[in-house]
């Protein structure tokens, strides 16, 4: 799926099963989600070389999200692309099944690793990145890590020792959408200017929007071009992407839409993926 249409409407599909997974469990993290949902659309449907139907595929690439609790937009987009039941989703954060607040690689078809401490998923992608690059297998390893999450320390670590390996074979995103759970991130623990700290790492920067398909496809080509460095995508975004009344707004970091709020947010939705519909057809 590479049409840019198709794309839009997917991610507009994975928006509201997002929304609808959250409001049905009562709780959960919409905000980053939201502001996720296109670069995950972009990888499952246009780039990545995966098999829903082996999901454990030796030679797939892999997926870490390294801000685990934005697992409305993965489970949404997994389920989406077939790893399992959309119907499934309604389990979200259940005791009955395991779709839980966070990444879970045994009980998750289509999951490549556990997350959920910040920080932590960068480092797990190097290692599969550096596995592929020693056992001389072609397949990429792709993360997202969010903009308040790199105040972690580790998260330094890990692009030191990707740039240190030459891991070409590596692509994270950062989903910089400006918001962290306890405001801005400027106010918490300022982060700027990103390009320029990743590049004294030695990484390949690409800077983009982060909602416009055209910036997010081209710069995963780039990526694949650069085969000597590992390469952040910048992608600015807004947090609560997609539903007007979350779209940044710190306080949508991690809490439940009651039921006249998803009543909005899902007609707000229902009316692009209408408008979509009209247009891929």
């Amino acid at each position: 799926m590479d049409k840019i249409n198709d794309l839009k409407l997917m991610a507009a599909k994975t928006r509201l099963l997002a929304v609808d997974a959250v409001h049905g469990a009562k709780s959960g993290h919409p905000g980053g989600s939201l502001s996720c949902a296109d670069a995950l659309v972009a990888l499952y449907f246009s780039k990545m070389n995966i098999d829903p139907a082996n999901p454990k595929w030796e030679d797939r690439d892999r997926f870490v999200l390294s801000k685990g609790h934005c697992t409305p937009a993965l489970y949404s987009v997994l389920a989406l692309r077939g790893f399992f039941p959309v119907e499934d989703l309604k389990l979200f954060r259940s005791i009955k099944a395991h779709y839980s607040g966070h990444p879970d690689m045994k009980n998750v078809p289509g999951v490549d690793m556990s997350t959920g401490s910040l920080g932590q998923g960068l480092s797990a992608a190097v290692g599969m990145a550096l596995a592929a690059k020693v056992s001389g297998k072609s397949y990429r390893t792709y993360a997202i890590c969010g903009d308040g999450e790199i105040a972690e320390g580790q998260i330094w670590e890990a692009a030191m020792a990707a740039a240190k390996w030459k891991l070409g074979n590596l692509c994270m995103f950062l989903d910089s959408n400006g918001l962290q759970i306890d405001g801005k991130v400027e106010d918490v623990m300022p982060s700027a200017p990103l390009d320029k700290k990743f590049d004294a790492f030695n990484w390949n920067v690409l800077t983009i929007n982060g909602h416009d398909f055209n910036e997010i496809l081209a710069a995963l080509k780039e990526a694949e071009k650069c085969t000597d460095k590992p390469t952040v995508i910048i992608m600015k975004t807004e947090k609560g992407k997609g539903v007007s009344f979350m779209e940044n707004q710190a306080g949508w970091h991690g809490k439940a839409p009651d039921d006249e709020q998803y009543a909005t947010a899902k007609a707000e939705l229902e009316a692009v993926i209408a408008e979509l519909e009209k247009e891929v057809k």
